[in-house]
């Protein structure tokens, strides 16, 4: 896996896939090489600090799914500290989004207060209610009369029915719960949020997140939900695609499979409904115009990543978001060229890389099996992620959504 490039970047970030039934030395290992790294965490040309998008300043990330049956579906949100200038493209033949238009460079919106990306289809869109409702009492969203009306752009993921029951989904209160987690640092990753009934390709798919330090200090990050109806899978060797973007050793120790275990590769068994979405940002200050550029390069990192893409069974859509303050950087503008371009081809990387962080962090559920079971020997070498580098998701139970159902029935009594 470009050794010469890992040797040159040996003793950089640590980042790796989930405890693959490595031994506790191995755990500690990779703590001990975690804190002696974390000095360069923030050098250009590499990872950031925790290698997600919660390395942008100002951006967090919450998440919430539940895996018992039938329930195989979550919430994720995407949110900045102010309201951020957010761009979208959106490609594939069956999307299922809310709030698009607002970001369209014609029209008016200043900006979103959150991103979510979701499980449940068009029925899992209502969760962004939830989100509203947390923004709402915070006093965050556009000033409309006595109140406020907060922009919260969704695209979700088709995974109704996989874990056993097609009502059962997400709704408001998922939201809610997942804004009420909202964290930065470590982004857990996998079978998580709205990547936790994903598939990928005839394998399971998952949330997958990275981040890279530009060469003047901006940061760009991604986060990603690869549910496709392709696959991230290169059939020559079964190595995934996204591989060959590696940085700095961030997949510790990923190998191409060995040929036995790669007679053909993994296919999706029959018709799919599927969907890859994404989020980039950058904390560079960007125009809406940039910003929706941003978001159609982006898409250039998915098409790198999973082949086939943007199929008429897919509903691929990618949002770019900047948290930046200052003097925009504008796509007429021939000063902001070489910056633009930059940060652009930066976030496509990046998007390839953090679908290939989803592919490792999942893990088998039911008969969708994971890269790293299919493909063992690929993953024989790979170091278990620190401890403190794996992030927070919790759970959404019964007690759980019982405690905020209230926040959803205090709606003004009808007149007789």
């Amino acid at each position: 896996m470009k050794p010469r490039l890992v040797a040159l970047l040996a003793g950089a970030l640590v980042l790796t896939v989930p405890n693959l039934g490595a031994t506790a030395q191995a755990d500690a290992q990779a703590d001990t090489q975690t804190a002696a790294q974390i000095a360069r965490a923030d050098t250009p040309g590499l990872p950031g600090r925790n290698n997600a998008i919660t390395d942008v300043p100002g951006v967090k990330v919450g998440q919430v799914q539940s895996a018992k049956a039938p329930y195989l579906t979550g919430t994720t949100v995407i949110y900045p500290a102010q309201m951020a200038v957010t761009g979208v493209d959106q490609r594939g033949g069956a999307p299922a989004t809310k709030e698009t238009d607002l970001l369209d460079p014609l029209n008016s919106n200043p900006g979103v207060n959150a991103v979510m990306l979701g499980g449940s289809s068009m029925y899992g869109l209502a969760a962004t209610d939830g989100v509203i409702r947390w923004l709402e009492e915070r006093g965050e969203g556009v000033r409309v009369g006595s109140g406020v009306a907060p922009i919260v752009p969704a695209a979700d993921i088709f995974d109704l029915g996989r874990g056993g029951d097609f009502k059962a989904r997400t709704a408001p209160e998922w939201g809610y719960l997942a804004a009420q987690a909202l964290k930065d640092g470590p982004v857990r990753q996998g079978v998580v949020g709205g990547g936790t009934g994903a598939r990928a390709g005839g394998l399971k798919g998952g949330v997958g997140t990275a981040s890279v330090i530009l060469s003047d200090g901006t940061v760009v990050g991604a986060i990603v939900v690869v549910n496709s109806v392709g696959s991230a899978v290169d059939p020559r060797d079964c190595s995934l695609f996204a591989a060959r973007f590696e940085l700095a050793g961030e997949y510790r120790g990923l190998q191409t499979p060995k040929a036995k275990e790669c007679p053909r590769p993994a296919t999706a068994n029959g018709p799919s409904m599927n969907t890859t979405i994404a989020v980039v940002a950058t904390n560079a200050p960007l125009e809406k115009a940039a910003a929706a550029r941003m978001a159609g390069n982006a898409q250039d990192g998915l098409s790198r990543a999973i082949n086939p893409m943007h199929t008429l069974g897919d509903g691929d859509t990618i949002f770019a978001m900047s948290t930046g303050g200052g003097t925009p950087l504008r796509v007429n503008n021939p000063a902001d060229t070489r910056r633009l371009n930059e940060i652009f081809n930066a976030g496509a990387d990046t998007l390839t890389r953090a679908v290939g962080h989803a592919m490792l962090n999942a893990t088998t559920v039911g008969t969708a099996s994971s890269y790293c079971d299919r493909y063992p020997s690929a993953c024989k070498k790979v170091s278990p992620l620190p401890a403190d580098k794996r992030g927070e998701a919790p759970d959404v139970t019964r007690a759980s959504l019982a405690a905020v159902a209230e926040k959803f029935r205090d709606a003004p009594a009808l007149a007789e």
